[in-house]
């Protein structure tokens, strides 16, 4: 691998944390991502998940519970140690071409849960069943670096022209559209990771049940009581086996946030809190002296759906997200020192640290709100409906924003709260006006954010479509200097900001509460969690 190659994933990588008092690995194994012994303690780490995961296939995850559970049962070419640097996983060694378009694993023995063995193949068949326009993976895009994998998602060429082939059992050749010095980064994420293309096909259903649940993971799904609980057991043949401490992780679905941190109190839970739980508002104060926290890059955002009357009008789109009091929000519900959010750019990637409006600008956004309804024609706004999904922050959120839109725009807003699975269902039908959502970087680049309202960018539930917005971006795609591609980029996010499909509310920070003797739980610098080296000691 080049030396220039190797500095740029380190400066991406550099970005990654490792949480929870991992302490310091042992000199044998520093440098390996590898976990010290964890002693004679029982090895059961609990945490909570808050609701039923939408999937449990990797091809199909796209939240952070989703691709937290896919992570425990799967395992890809690269992964994050320990040490917060990453590691070759299923991936034995790899090499970069001197233009760094195509790269070559090698993959080293390692097994699938139910004694197949992992081959090139897998990768090969995974990455091409989520690119398939049939498998209507809203995460394919991630794949689009990948040659022809864009195109044959859009069904112009056939998914045997994506530029990934297994030379062998043991080999696995991949060429790119273009550099993409975050490649690596990018196939240690879920969305890249293997399946087995026997069980795949034999069951439709096969990602729902413990029972056909098979991956190649550090740990084997032993039970889905759904919308209660799911359980793993340490999986005996996964190849770094020694490495994994746990012998059962328990997620618990608990949407309540205040019987979550009664659990927690009681020992009923090892953690509590981000990044996947949650710790009820008004308790944070009292708990601020044992409170962890981390930012992370995510943003959490309203979505407008530009397709409906009133926000096919952009400055009507502008008049509700500049009448928003994001600090008020922060110092009176998320209370955790984050951050006003007046672009979609979390601060590791951020193009105008100035952001691209004022919080809370009410005059500005009274006037919008009149050009816009005189625009269209309007003497009163039509019935609104804000929908998020039933959780206890977003739900105070939800209220406090509607009583800012009522006081600043004299605008009366329904609120209606669902299961996950069902505003996510109802934003993909274009079955809403305003939604709650939000956005986890996948890889620590402005593109991973912006191109998620790309016209036919998989995630988009905006309806928002810009030829110019798409066309920027296509071009940063391609520009190889670093400053100019970070002008294209800017010119995009401003352009976005300025068309307002979504409107940011603040940036993450998570905060959790665990038991002293919880180590090595590994927590990226874009918020996704892994429980492989987790352990009691």
């Amino acid at each position: 691998m080049k030396k220039f190659v190797f500095r740029t994933l380190c400066a991406v990588l550099a970005l990654s944390t490792v949480l929870a008092g991992c302490g310091s690995t042992n000199q044998a194994n520093e440098g390996t991502g590898q976990s010290p012994q964890a002693g004679n303690k029982e090895q059961v780490f609990r945490v909570n998940i808050k609701t039923e995961p939408p999937t449990a296939d990797p091809g199909l995850a796209q939240d952070a519970i989703s691709m937290a559970v896919a992570k425990a049962g799967f395992d890809g070419l690269m992964r994050l140690g320990e040490d917060g640097k990453l590691h070759e996983s299923v991936a034995e060694s790899y090499k970069i071409s001197d233009d760094l378009k195509t790269y070559t694993f090698t993959l080293r023995e390692s097994k699938w849960s139910n004694g197949d063995p992992v081959t090139a193949h897998d990768f090969e068949y995974a990455w091409k069943r989520v690119l398939n326009p049939a498998t209507a993976s809203e995460y394919a895009y991630q794949l689009y670096y990948i040659k022809n994998g864009q195109k044959a998602n859009a069904g112009e060429v056939p998914t045997d022209q994506i530029g990934v082939k297994a030379l062998d059992e043991k080999t696995l050749e991949v060429t790119l559209e273009n550099p993409a010095p975050y490649f690596l980064e990018l196939v240690s994420s879920v969305t890249y990771m293997p399946v087995n293309k026997k069980i795949v096909e034999g069951n439709k259903d096969w990602a729902n049940e413990a029972s056909t649940y098979i991956g190649n993971g550090p740990f084997i799904m032993e039970e889905w009581n759904h919308k209660s609980k799911i359980t793993f057991k340490k999986n005996p043949t996964y190849w770094d086996e020694k490495n994994v401490k746990l012998e059962k992780l328990e997620y618990n679905m608990i949407e309540d946030t205040n019987t979550e941190l009664n659990m927690f109190e009681n020992g009923d839970l090892d953690w509590a809190g981000s990044p996947l739980g949650d710790i009820p508002s008004d308790a944070i104060a009292t708990l601020e002296d044992r409170l962890e926290t981390q930012a992370t890059a995510g943003t959490y955002w309203y979505v407008f759906n530009t397709k409906q009357a009133p926000f096919n009008n952009k400055k009507i789109r502008q008049a509700f997200a500049y009448s928003i009091n994001r600090q008020a929000l922060i110092d009176n519900i998320v209370q955790t020192g984050g951050t006003a959010a007046l672009g979609i750019l979390p601060p590791s990637m951020m193009l105008k640290p100035e952001g691209h409006f004022k919080d809370n600008d009410a005059e500005k956004a009274k006037q919008l709100l009149a050009e816009g309804m005189k625009e269209e024609k309007m003497t009163k706004l039509p019935e609104i409906t804000l929908l998020y999904n039933t959780d206890e922050l977003h739900g105070k959120l939800a209220q406090a924003i509607q009583d800012q839109w009522r006081t600043t725009l004299g605008v009366e807003v329904k609120l209606k709260n669902m299961e996950l699975k069902v505003v996510r269902d109802a934003m993909k039908q274009g079955d809403f006006q305003v939604a709650r959502a939000s956005w986890i970087g996948d890889f620590n680049d402005p593109i991973n954010f912006l191109e998620v309202y790309k016209t036919d960018g998989g995630s988009n539930r905006s309806g928002w479509s810009n030829p110019e917005y798409a066309k920027l971006l296509d071009q940063s795609m391609v520009e190889i200097d670093p400053e100019k591609r970070k002008k294209i980029l800017l010119q995009a996010d401003e352009m976005i900001m300025e068309e307002m499909p979504v409107t940011p509310l603040y940036y993450y920070t998570y905060k959790w509460l665990k038991k002293d003797d919880v180590k090595g739980v590994v927590i990226d610098a874009l918020g996704f969690v892994d429980y492989k080296y987790a352990r009691r000691e």
